[in-house]
């Protein structure tokens, strides 16, 4: 067992501070508004993020980056995309060069685009590689002990091997990629075809849409992860279609509920400010398409979610748009 610490005490970083706790390790769980870890250290329950979940005794709960990270062997990033490279930057004198580091963060660098594992090892100056965690994975179910299965993804098979050994629990299934780059566009673009998911829905159009707009989604993220140099088979697998399909279509989704919300007429901006948590899919869907132009790459679903954001278009004209995109073969090479 190892002393682990996670950085981020949101919704999926709580609950990853609970399963490692739950299989035997001692967590240091760092937050970072003091008053909120003082919370959650003496009431032992995150009420804000992860309700009705006790906090296990083995983790302690700190501001502090110096006291979470001192000694620690293993370090999980649970940070929103947009704070994590001032997180680390932060973290980076109290890391053990030893140490193993997980990116769970799904998302982009706005201006960089950068993937995560990209960011932090920028920041970190790591000579090992950032092991990506990735997947279909509500964090609710995760701290229910609900049946799970994600990805790891690292080119060292022996940091993927220790991953998965450190984290596997009988409702928590790790398999491993050696393809960083499909695996993080995968969990990042997902994001944004959630969205587009939740419109439709929101909308009212129907299964049929809905179908049509997640496979169509699926298309558009192994294109760009292609491009970027990922794997074909990549985005097939829990890191692309696993978590598309979860994300498209549950209730626990906060991408899907930003798109519900947007087709009921609610602005952005009232939108983001009535949420605890942070839907990643808004940023990164301008990350999405910037990346799109780098690489050559087409990703018209991507495009108008854009344009909705940024408030160039409504969600009624942005679907009417794609339907009546040029008809193509379903499986040519050319954008679709």
């Amino acid at each position: 067992m190892r002393t682990v610490a996670v950085l981020g005490a949101g919704s999926w970083g709580t609950a990853l501070a609970v399963h490692l706790a739950r299989v035997g390790h001692d967590v240091r769980l760092w937050a970072r508004d003091p008053a909120f870890a003082e919370e959650l250290q003496r009431q032992r329950q995150n009420s804000v993020y992860l309700p009705a979940v006790s906090l296990p005794s083995r983790i302690s709960v700190s501001a502090s980056l110096d006291a979470t990270l001192e000694g620690c062997e293993l370090l999980v990033s649970a940070i929103p995309s947009h704070g994590c490279r001032a997180v680390m930057r932060a973290a980076a004198p109290y890391i053990a060069r030893r140490a193993t580091v997980v990116s769970a963060t799904k998302g982009l660098e706005c201006d960089t685009l950068l993937r995560m594992s990209e960011v932090i090892a920028a920041e970190l100056g790591l000579d090992r590689p950032v092991v990506v965690l990735s997947g279909p994975s509500f964090a609710q179910e995760v701290a229910q002990e609900l049946p799970t299965a994600i990805l790891v993804a690292s080119p060292d098979p022996a940091a993927t091997e220790l991953v998965q050994a450190d984290f596997r629990a009988p409702y928590f299934r790790l398999y491993g990629s050696p393809d960083v780059v499909g695996v993080e566009l995968g969990g990042a673009l997902k994001n944004v075809i959630a969205i587009a998911a939740g419109v439709v829905e929101g909308l009212g159009l129907g299964q049929n849409a809905l179908a049509a707009l997640i496979t169509r989604g699926l298309a558009e993220i192994t294109r760009l992860a292609c491009a970027a140099g990922g794997r074909r088979e990549t985005p097939a697998g829990l890191s692309g279609l696993g978590d598309l399909v979860l994300t498209c279509t549950g209730s626990l989704s906060r991408n899907r509920h930003v798109g519900l919300e947007l087709a009921r007429g609610r602005a952005l901006h009232d939108i983001v400010t009535s949420m605890k948590m942070v839907a990643e899919g808004i940023n990164t869907t301008s990350a999405a398409t910037a990346l799109g132009i780098r690489y050559g790459v087409e990703l018209p679903i991507a495009a108008q979610m854009s344009a909705v954001l940024d408030g160039r278009t409504d969600v009624r004209s942005a679907l009417e748009t794609l339907m009546l995109r040029p008809q193509r073969t379903e499986t040519e090479t050319e954008p679709a």
